[in-house]
């Protein structure tokens, strides 16, 4: 179902990367709340996007970024739950970090590429909580990094 949301999006899910350091891709915890860890836009295990919003780029080049960290963060949701999409019961909170300039204050219109895309895919239980920060500088250059947290049955 959701896979087909996405084709119908023309969007397909990347392969899910593991993490780049001490720490878990996602953590289910025994009350069924998924915590996926924060996704960088890439492709293939190849980072997209580099820049900072303000400076190199544009705020639709921002959400390009931030749509691609969103289909990342289904990527994991989608191993976290053996493939089972029936289990989300909510979107719960995005929190994403855009890399800027000091004077630039759209990040809120940035962090629409993946909440857009929450929506999208799973419709009200899509609609979540958000923070959106403005950054210096995020792991290997890249423009967007966002987290996730989703409420799941076990």
């Amino acid at each position: 179902m959701i896979r087909d949301r996405l084709t119908a999006l023309g969007l397909t899910l990347p392969k899910a990367s593991g993490p780049g350091g001490a720490y878990a891709p996602f953590v289910l915890s025994p009350k069924g709340t998924l915590y996926i860890a924060g996704q960088i836009p890439q492709l293939d295990g190849e980072a997209q996007f580099f820049g900072r919003l303000g400076e190199t780029a544009t705020v639709e080049q921002g959400q390009a970024a931030a749509q691609l960290c969103a289909l990342n963060i289904l990527a994991q949701v989608e191993i976290a739950l053996n493939g089972d999409w029936r289990r989300v019961q909510q979107c719960v909170k995005l929190n994403g970090f855009i890399a800027c300039t000091p004077d630039f204050t759209q990040q809120s219109q940035v962090m629409n590429g993946a909440s857009d895309l929450m929506l999208s895919v799973f419709g009200e239980i899509g609609r979540h909580a958000r923070t959106s920060v403005g950054v210096a500088s995020l792991p290997r250059g890249v423009m967007v990094e966002v987290d996730a947290t989703f409420e799941v049955t076990l």
